[in-house]
């Protein structure tokens, strides 16, 4: 991946990488680090070749999308190409489809990749992990409507257990969206109709604090997760599916504090849950 280019006004990234390409985009994104390695995002009209499985190496990758687009990767010059039946709007490009690209640029510079979002609490960061429909996006989002700040929606990049921002946005399904009353109608992008609320600045990040898992249940209440279930959360839920450089940074990371968050599907609990997670975070750290 090639390093850092010269001077630029303005450089922004996420995920601990600085981007290049991304032009209408600009408004998702943070100040990026000048150490951090530089990505040229391109996007082309094509029909990639069918495979039964991503292809990621030290050197380049292919990732398969659901839409039946592709994404490739050069490691040393820093090429990220898109490929898809359609025009590829750029901040489409930023947020979901960044979000693969973020995982195996962290595999090759030795970072964590979880599919979870985060939020800052008390100077501490939160992931929140759960399978798809666990109402992730939606916890993120009523957190953020009480002033927290989110990290990320649904890619969090470790680098020595601190996280680097995501692109500023949660994507809520429709339900979620007008619960809450909040979002913008993108239609149909990726393989789901999304609304997407923007969020804040993150003015600084800070290193991870504990896990929580939010699940389904018939009512409000948490419990504490052991470290064998927290280590098959956590290896369920990698950026990637291949195999760690270093099997003991998912031993650390599950050392941390982890909860079962569960609450019922009905909207009128979410203010409920919402409360209890912020009671959980701030009773762990006194």
């Amino acid at each position: 991946m090639m390093p850092p280019t010269g001077p630029q006004e303005r450089p922004l990234g996420a995920y601990g990488l600085r981007l290049e390409g991304i032009g209408a985009a600009r408004s998702l994104l943070v100040p990026a680090d000048p150490n951090w390695p530089t990505l040229e995002m391109r996007s082309e009209i094509g029909s990639p070749p069918w495979r039964d499985s991503d292809i990621v190496s030290d050197a380049d990758a292919k990732l398969r999308l659901q839409t039946g687009g592709e994404i490739r990767m050069e490691r040393a010059t820093g090429l990220v190409v898109f490929t898809m039946q359609r025009p590829l709007g750029e901040r489409e490009m930023i947020h979901p489809y960044l979000a693969p690209v973020a995982a195996v640029a962290g595999y090759w510079f030795d970072r964590e990749s979880f599919h979870a979002g985060a939020f800052v609490a008390d100077g501490s960061t939160w992931a929140v992990l759960g399978v798809r429909e666990a109402g992730k996006s939606t916890l993120l989002a009523a957190l953020a409507l009480r002033g927290i700040t989110v990290v990320s929606d649904d890619m969090l990049i470790l680098d020595a257990g601190t996280p680097f921002a995501a692109p500023r946005v949660i994507d809520l399904r429709p339900s979620a969206a007008h619960h809450l009353g909040v979002g913008k109608s993108l239609g149909i992008v990726g393989a789901r109709e999304r609304w997407r609320l923007q969020l804040g600045p993150v003015e600084h990040t800070f290193p991870l604090r504990g896990w929580i898992f939010p699940e389904w249940g018939d009512r409000v209440e948490a419990s504490g997760l052991s470290p064998p279930e927290r280590i098959a959360r956590l290896s369920a839920q990698r950026g990637l599916r291949l195999r760690a450089k270093d099997p003991s940074r998912l031993l650390d990371l599950a050392s941390l504090p982890a909860w079962e968050l569960r609450r019922p599907r009905e909207w009128d609990d979410l203010d409920a849950s919402t409360d209890l997670l912020l009671d959980l975070v701030r009773s762990s750290a006194t």
